[in-house]
């Protein structure tokens, strides 16, 4: 093949390509709904990736804050727009696997929610205040042992699985935890630093900063690996303890009445785009870990494994909306 001739064959390619990813798309603003408020992770997620998305499809990206009811306000603003894909949204699995336990839905989330990429997960992570003198996962427990009925957990709120992870620690370990739901993990953790209540499963990115500075003590995270932010803290599954072991992933999803064809072709655009060096480290940054891509069959299932995994949770501890 000559030069000139390869060169066309490249450009082919790549014009094909862009078409490609183009096509899932007509030719006004693509909406990405963020059910949260602006600023959190999930909207820098969604204003990171927008943005690139918007540089290799050649079309406006808005991001639209939808905050409220667990997610289901942003997933069901969504849902009422035409199935058309211009209507996508950013959030973590567990809008999905989680909340439609405990919160009345007017969606099924197994039918209605299509995932079409996981971009990066956040894993749990147990901590308590540095009030509390264990400084290891065996002693911890030995601590909470020792006086029944004064400790507490807090979690993000109930349903979540900062809650079902201090389910299954108390029921395991024979504690008697109180249950202190709050309405995120900002002022859950002011009040596990200030000694008001006594540990939390947080996530890996609200809380490594402040193990590193000294307001918080680790005692085990989620995954098959330790986390390279907390290299001395042992995974739940080195504890012995896979229960305790929870992630989510955030990521995109759409509508599930979008056909195959569409759905593929979206999944190839958003991996592009978050593949993109400037948005990985970004999102690195931030605390994400970034996900290998993963076919649409195999994230429908993922999510529903851990849909029937959070419902045993609710039926074995009776957690009630």
């Amino acid at each position: 093949m000559t030069f000139p001739t390869a060169r066309a064959v490249l450009c082919a390619a790549l014009l094909s390509c862009a078409a490609s990813m183009a096509s899932a798309w007509t030719d006004k603003p693509v909406r990405i709904v963020v059910p949260a408020p602006a600023g959190g992770v999930m909207d820098v997620m969604a204003r990171v990736v927008g943005e690139q998305l918007a540089k290799d499809i050649g079309q406006p990206v808005i991001v639209d804050n939808r905050p409220g009811a667990g997610g289901g306000i942003g997933i069901n603003t969504m849902l009422n727009a035409p199935a058309d894909g211009q209507t996508l949204m950013v959030t973590a699995s567990n809008v999905l696997t989680e909340v439609p336990h405990v919160i009345k839905t007017s969606f099924d989330p197994l039918k209605d929610v299509r995932p079409i990429y996981a971009v990066g997960r956040v894993r749990n992570l147990l901590v308590s205040g540095t009030a509390v003198p264990a400084t290891d996962f065996a002693s911890l427990v030995a601590y909470l042992k020792a006086t029944p009925a004064k400790y507490s957990y807090a979690s993000h709120s109930a349903g979540t699985s900062s809650h079902y992870a201090g389910l299954y620690l108390a029921a395991a370990s024979g504690l008697d935890l109180q249950h202190v739901p709050f309405a995120g993990s900002p002022p859950a953790l002011a009040q596990v630093m200030g000694g008001q209540v006594t540990v939390m499963f947080d996530n890996v990115i609200a809380s490594p900063p402040m193990v590193a500075a000294g307001k918080l003590r680790a005692y085990g995270v989620g995954g098959s690996t330790r986390h390279p932010s907390l290299p001395q803290v042992p995974t739940f599954i080195e504890l012995g303890r896979p229960e305790l072991d929870y992630t989510n992933w955030f990521g995109v999803v759409a509508s599930g009445k979008l056909s195959e064809a569409q759905a593929e072709s979206m999944s190839r655009a958003i991996q592009k785009a978050a593949e993109a060096p400037a948005v990985r480290d970004k999102l690195v940054q931030l605390g994400f870990e970034m996900l290998p891509p993963q076919g649409l069959a195999a994230l429908a299932q993922s999510v529903r494994a851990e849909f029937d995994r959070n419902a045993i949770t609710v039926k074995k501890f009776n957690v009630t909306p």
